[in-house]
C-alpha cells in the first residue's frame, strides 16, 4: 500500500519518494531513519522514471531544462547520498522536517 501511495504521488505531483515513502517506512515498517532515506533514494529512480516515460508520451516535455536540472540532480543525489551516513538520526529527522515544512509554506504562498 505504501508504494502504491508513494508512485501515485510521485505521478501526480512529482513527488512522494521521500515525502511519504520515508515517514511511512519509519513509522509502519519499523525501518531506521538512515535505511529509509537510503531506500527512498533507491526507489525515486524506477518511479521516476516510469513517470517520465507517461509525460513523454501525454505533454511536452522541456528537454533542455530537463537534462538540465537532471544533471544537477545527479550531482547533488551523489553528495546527499555520501553525506547521509555521517548525520546523526536525529539530525536527519531535524532536516527533513525542516525541508518539508519550507516546501509546504512555499506551496501555501
Amino acid at each position: 500500500m505504501i508504494g502504491i501511495i508513494t508512485g501515485f504521488a510521485n505521478g501526480l505531483f512529482g513527488s512522494g519518494g521521500g515525502t511519504i515513502v520515508v515517514p511511512c517506512m519509519e513509522k509502519y515498517l519499523n525501518i531506521n531513519a538512515h535505511k529509509s532515506h537510503a531506500t527512498a533514494i533507491a526507489i525515486i529512480l524506477p518511479l521516476s522514471v516510469l513517470s517520465a516515460v507517461i509525460y513523454v508520451f501525454r505533454a511536452q516535455v522541456p528537454w533542455a531544462e530537463t537534462i538540465a536540472v537532471s544533471i544537477g540532480g545527479a550531482v547533488g543525489g551523489f553528495v546527499g547520498a555520501k553525506l547521509l551516513n555521517k548525520i546523526s538520526g536525529r539530525w536527519l529527522h531535524i532536516i527533513f522536517g525542516a525541508a518539508m515544512l519550507a516546501a509546504a509554506v512555499r506551496m501555501l504562498i
